[in-house]
């Protein structure tokens, strides 16, 4: 089993290629091109690396949101225009849950957190049970001091990453009654080989879909979308 991983969900952009249980390679840059400069090239480098025929894949996964409107749509339509040439299916993977799945074996409660402006992040909260990923709470765009009196009245540490640690580091210090600590810097943010990973499970479920039927979950609605909504309110 060969599967291709992308995750452009975020500031990060990532490529990484599984095969069973061995990562093969995972190509990732945190800096200041954009997602649709380097998704390609990435992928190219890496093929010519480990010598890949992109015909051999079985599939490809990519994180299929919540996360940046642009960059959630450049992953997306690069993992299609791949999984149409190719004829080959698409893993969706939520984007926070293979955030949390970098942290293998933590103790206590994982919360990613996706910086999605207006005092809210993306987020979801995981915890490792039996040596099993589990969801405690699914993913979705909510307040900060939401969050944060959630975790305070589930009484267990946690620990965060994602790019929302370092807007909402101070604010979480404030709010927060219980033990807490952030994930250090090389597995606080977006991992193709996490996305990988997590595919290969949801593969071996059978959840796969088309090239043409995905799409990004968003979670909500774009800026341009509520200013619209806003505008239309308000001509009532």
């Amino acid at each position: 089993m060969k599967l291709l991983a992308l995750d452009s969900s975020g500031l990060v952009a990532s490529v990484a290629v599984m095969e069973d249980d061995t990562l093969l390679a995972e190509y990732t840059v945190n800096y200041k091109k954009t997602h649709s400069q380097t998704l390609l090239p990435m992928l190219d480098d890496i093929a010519q690396m480990i010598e890949l025929d992109l015909n051999s894949l079985d599939a490809i996964a990519v994180a299929a949101g919540p996360g940046s409107f642009t960059g959630l749509r450049i992953g997306s339509a690069t993992a299609k225009g791949l999984g149409l040439a190719l004829d080959k299916p698409l893993v969706a993977v939520p984007t926070v849950e293979a955030l949390a799945y970098n942290l293998y074996g933590t103790e206590g409660l994982i919360c990613p957190i996706m910086d999605a402006r207006r005092n809210q992040v993306y987020t979801g909260i995981y915890c490792w049970e039996d040596g099993e990923f589990r969801t405690v709470c699914g993913q979705a765009a909510v307040k900060i001091d939401e969050l944060a009196a959630d975790l305070n009245t589930r009484g267990e540490q946690v620990v965060f990453l994602g790019d929302g640690v370092p807007v909402y580091k101070e604010r979480l210090q404030e709010l927060l009654t219980v033990p807490f600590a952030f994930a250090p810097a090389h597995v606080s943010r977006q991992r193709a080989g996490a996305v990988g990973a997590l595919g290969m499970k949801y593969y071996a479920r059978g959840e796969i879909q088309s090239a043409q039927e995905h799409q990004p979950e968003y979670l909500r609605l774009s800026q341009a979308e509520r200013e619209r909504a806003e505008r239309k309110a308000a001509e009532k």
